[in-house]
């Protein structure tokens, strides 16, 4: 079985500034509304159906939860799905934040 591929968030930002990966974040809801990279598409296991009928197998995809550690299961779940470029963003949302915080947006500022 493949083993998913772990980026720093220095990598992360780079692919989503340059649009060649998409962002999808695994927080919970609350965690989520109150801070996510703009544009990340906020997967759920609600959300998930719709995700994988949506996004080609062929679209890279870098997961993002709190650390960077939850992630990395949610990448190996896509991994299983046939996705075949996912990869996990090491330190998560709150190295984001730390690194990027001019680069994060409320539920509010994204409606």
């Amino acid at each position: 079985m493949e083993q998913c591929e772990t980026i720093t968030v220095e990598q992360a930002y780079t692919r989503w500034k340059s649009n060649s990966a998409l962002l999808v974040d695994i927080r919970d809801p609350q965690s989520f509304a109150a801070g996510h990279a703009p544009g990340a598409f906020h997967l759920t296991p609600a959300s998930m159906p719709d995700f994988i009928r949506q996004t080609g197998v062929s679209q890279p995809i870098m997961v993002m939860c709190y650390h960077g550690n939850s992630s990395r299961s949610a990448a190996q779940y896509l991994l299983q799905r046939g996705f075949i470029a996912v990869c996990s963003v090491d330190g998560g949302c709150e190295a984001w934040v730390k690194n990027y915080p001019g680069s994060v947006e409320t539920a509010s500022q994204s409606v």
